[in-house]
């Protein structure tokens, strides 16, 4: 009641409360009820991606489609952006000038002629050394830093993305082997039948086929597995159910078109760019201001105290003043001691940063080189020693001089080396991913890296 007197007084208005209460039942089912058709979400993804002609919804899901709606659903980047609209809005606190503030008295005194007195004593204060400037300094340090924390985070979401989408890369290439394996296992087994029936072969030939074609079964279900694990974890990176994403098939060619990366140039472009080392800095900066402001602290606040007096008919005015806080007993010494040890804690942390990012960056390199020299020479291998042998069997099984049999065997003998490219392959993955990671720059241009400004999505009706 006395604050609504106040506002009224001050012919201000002030801010009422509004509830906002929260309901999980239906914020569970709002999260449930997600899918491609939300509001707001294709004109985001065709932003994100740069394709204004994209139809909507598309045919199949491009890794840039699926980040984007990675981007669109993340809750966690919800988070970072109101985190980052918290920052912002302590500046307006920073802003803010003390306000002044007002007493009042009145009475009578016990004299025969009882006479009234009335006085009115406002009181204003004059900040000193620059204190609002440093204040205001601060908190645009804190707000800068928050918002390089939503990029941070757009990222951090990327690169669940592109590591879903990589597993599920790996799990197709190697699912594709597990099925060409177990078919071939299954010739092998069909041939040999015919051969025992015709008495050209022993039994326990037939039971060694019978088991490695029941070993390449188990091994073609554990291959169809680990591809549904890995949708799986694609729904869970972009906030998808699993229905929805079983109905648009999901395109990862371009993961098995891999091609030479420029470590140098890769490595010099994150070392600038990190969003940590960005954060770190502008934080150093945030510290330094708050080392400054516990400085400009020592000086003592003026304050201006105005009154007025009325008293048997004749008013009086009078002009008090205040230094506050005087440096007698300390001249904060205790608070810029703080201060400055925070200093230098952010100046040895950022080091230890840096330090860290350096380290991650070569070791990322040389993991890179050396999964990429493995799965070139495998791929060579497979390429120049299985299928060599293949086209010579088949041309001696043209020839006669070879029967079904040599040549579905040496097309399970290239198995082999397809299982090592396909590890190779699973490796480079992993190795640029780790790449990517080190140096927040991305490496695939099939996935863009994450905007400042343009990862913020626009409000979505509601």
């Amino acid at each position: 009641m006395i604050g609504a007197v106040a506002c009224l007084m001050t012919g201000t208005g002030c801010v009422q409360y509004q509830a906002n209460v929260l309901q999980p039942p239906q914020i569970e089912a709002k999260l449930r009820a997600r899918s491609l058709g939300a509001d707001g979400l294709a004109e985001f993804v065709r932003v994100q991606v740069g394709k204004p002609e994209l139809t909507w919804p598309p045919t199949a899901l491009e890794p840039e489609t699926v980040t984007a709606i990675a981007w669109f659903f993340s809750t966690e980047l919800e988070v970072a952006r109101a985190k980052a609209e918290t920052a912002a809005a302590a500046i307006m606190t920073a802003r803010q000038r003390i306000k002044p503030s007002i007493s009042g008295e009145g009475g009578r005194n016990k004299t025969p002629d009882s006479i009234a007195t009335y006085a009115i004593s406002p009181s204003f204060v004059i900040e000193t050394a620059g204190k609002r400037g440093l204040r205001i300094l601060q908190a645009e340090k804190n707000a800068e830093a928050a918002r390089i924390g939503v990029y941070e985070t757009a990222w951090s979401v990327r690169t669940k993305v592109r590591h879903a989408l990589a597993w599920y890369a790996v799990a197709l290439a190697k699912l594709d082997s597990a099925q060409t394996e177990e078919k071939l296992r299954g010739e092998v087994l069909g041939i040999l039948q015919k051969r025992l029936e015709l008495g050209e072969t022993a039994r326990p030939e037939l039971n060694q086929a019978l088991m490695e074609r029941a070993a390449a079964t188990g091994s073609l279900r554990a291959a169809e597995g680990d591809v549904n694990r890995a949708l799986a974890e694609i729904g869970a990176a972009v906030g998808l159910p699993m229905a929805v994403l079983e109905k648009f098939p999901v395109n990862v060619s371009a993961f098995a078109a891999v091609e030479s990366v420029a470590t140098e140039q890769v490595q010099g472009a994150g070392l600038q760019h990190r969003a940590d080392i960005r954060r770190a800095l502008v934080e150093y900066e945030e510290v330094d201001a708050r080392l400054r402001l516990a400085i400009a602290n020592q000086y003592p606040n003026i304050s201006l105290n105005p009154g007025f007096t009325y008293q048997e008919g004749f008013p009086s005015y009078t002009l008090g003043s205040l230094l506050e806080s005087l440096p007698i007993l300390h001249k904060n010494q205790g608070p810029i001691a703080e201060q400055e040890a925070a200093r230098k804690q952010a100046e040895a942390e950022f080091i230890a940063l840096q330090a860290r990012v350096v380290a991650e960056a070569e070791t990322s390199v040389v993991r890179y080189r050396t999964a990429s020299a493995e799965w070139k020479t495998a791929r060579e291998t497979l390429q120049k020693v299985g299928q060599a042998k293949v086209m010579a069997t088949g041309t001696a099984f043209q020839r006669g001089d070879a029967s079904r049999l040599d040549l579905t065997v040496a097309r399970l003998d290239t198995m082999g080396l397809r299982k090592v490219q396909d590890d190779a392959f699973e490796k480079l993955q992993a190795a640029l991913g780790a790449l990517e990671d080190a140096m927040q720059t991305p490496v695939w241009a099939a996935i863009p890296a994450p905007d400042l400004h343009t990862s913020k999505r626009a409000e979505k009706t509601k």
